[in-house]
């Protein structure tokens, strides 16, 4: 994606072209006597759209940037709706929220902390954001997340799968629909015993943040409770590019499969490399060696090409799905850009919509009433089956598909063959099992 950050005259511009009224000024009122960016006095509320459009995640940034930029059509009433037909239960006309039309501005996270802070701070102070969403890393999410929550705004997360998030860091002001690692680990676990067996020793290279710590982490609990072994964990630099010397030492280890806990360009550039070595050709202690990668998406499964076909993981939610809220939101998104939405796309799409729902069902956008109105509230119809936003730590609880590399795709984007749609009681957990408290609401 071109390198560029919107401003908030490019907001306006937009704004102006569409006839929307322009955001709110950013106030400093105390909490006491008002929320951060009461929109009540105006004509329009804006969001905050914060996402890497640089970076080693700029795909999955770009396809949430076109999600949001979709769901504000359709908040607005604009286009065919899409998943605002097929919510359930939705108290979500299509006029807005509450009656005021959406407006957004723009980030560039970089898939840097600081820079995520620093757009979101920006958002919130200049542009009047009553709301921040996205990213496409957990260490993104949770820096801006505590951002969110010292600056008494709502952070509904984008692609964020790191247990921390809703976990140790997790905060009163933050949601989560996309899963975790742990509930990938869980689903994961039962697939690679019944395809490789339960005697296999795994070399792990995992990006060197929270999100690979955590994916690491959960693999390893899963794998070993199966009877395997774990010959290395290797941490890899966010953004490394060049893999091979961290892949020659898995030739002349003990291991038989290689798990990649990389995401985004990382994870292409790791298995193209790990193939090239021969990983895929080799055999290991007498079995054919293995190659995993827990986290998928479509859009790294076309940067890989030809690399994913036959390889396991998992994912949030796949274009193919046929129930009637996928359908839908593949249908908009497919006539607006002319090709089907990702993982990333689906989660930023649905945390808009939610947010938007969850002020209709308060009657208000503050943030006190937006919070109750989420936590534990439970719906369907839009993708993932019955889904349940826990109240105990604001993550979304639902069914976790277990993917593989498509050996025989009928297009350039039948890439991801669901093996396994994992039911939502194989992959639940105590809520005080990942630590963390949410704190209280400030407003």
């Amino acid at each position: 994606m071109k390198n560029t950050q919107f401003t908030r005259r490019d907001v306006l511009k937009s704004s102006a072209a569409l006839g929307l009224a322009s955001a709110a000024p950013f106030v400093f009122i105390p909490k006491a006597l008002a929320y951060t960016n009461d929109p009540s006095s105006g004509s329009a509320v804006t969001l905050g759209f914060n996402v890497p459009q640089t970076g080693p995640y700029a795909d999955e940034g770009a396809d949430e940037l076109r999600a949001y930029m979709l769901a504000t059509k359709h908040l607005n009433g604009e286009g065919d709706g899409g998943m605002l037909n097929t919510m359930q239960p939705t108290s979500l006309k299509g006029n807005g929220i509450l009656g005021k039309k959406v407006e957004y501005t723009t980030g560039d996270t970089q898939t840097k902390s600081d820079a995520a802070r620093a757009s979101a701070k920006r958002m919130i102070e200049k542009d009047g954001a009553i709301m921040i969403t996205g990213g496409s890393s957990s260490g993104v999410a949770i820096a801006v997340q505590s951002l969110c929550q010292e600056a008494g705004v709502i952070f509904m997360a984008g692609l964020t799968h790191s247990n921390d998030t809703t976990g140790k860091d997790r905060r009163k002001y933050g949601f989560r629909h996309f899963f975790n690692t742990e509930m990938s680990g869980a689903a994961l676990g039962p697939v690679l015993e019944s395809e490789f067996g339960n005697d296999r020793v795994a070399y792990h290279l995992t990006a060197d943040y929270t999100w690979g710590w955590s994916q690491e982490g959960s693999i390893i609990k899963y794998t070993e409770a199966l009877g395997w072994q774990t010959d290395a964990a290797v941490r890899t630099p966010l953004g490394a590019g060049d893999f091979s010397q961290y892949i020659t030492p898995v030739l002349n280890s003990g291991a038989d499969v290689l798990v990649l806990n990389h995401y985004g360009k990382d994870m292409v550039n790791s298995l193209t490399q790990a193939v090239q070595f021969g990983l895929r050709d080799r055999q290991s202690n007498g079995k054919n060696f293995q190659i995993v990668v827990p986290l998928f998406s479509r859009l790294m499964a076309q940067g890989a090409g030809e690399n994913i076909k036959g390889i396991f993981g998992s994912t949030n939610w796949n274009w193919s799905l046929s129930d009637a809220g996928s359908q839908a939101f593949v249908k908009s998104f497919g006539a607006e850009y002319g090709f089907p939405p990702s993982q990333a796309a689906h989660t930023c799409y649905v945390q808009t919509l939610l947010y938007a729902n969850a002020v209709e069902n308060a009657g208000s956008f503050n943030p006190c009433g937006v919070i109750e109105a989420l936590e534990g509230f439970s719906f369907d119809g839009m993708g993932n089956g019955p889904t349940e936003y826990r109240a105990s730590d604001h993550q979304c609880f639902k069914d976790v598909l277990v993917v593989q590399g498509n050996q025989n795709p009928s297009s350039q984007f039948d890439l991801l063959q669901v093996v396994q749609q994992v039911p939502r009681a194989q992959v639940e957990y105590d809520g005080n099992m990942l630590g963390g408290e949410l704190g209280t609401c400030a407003a």
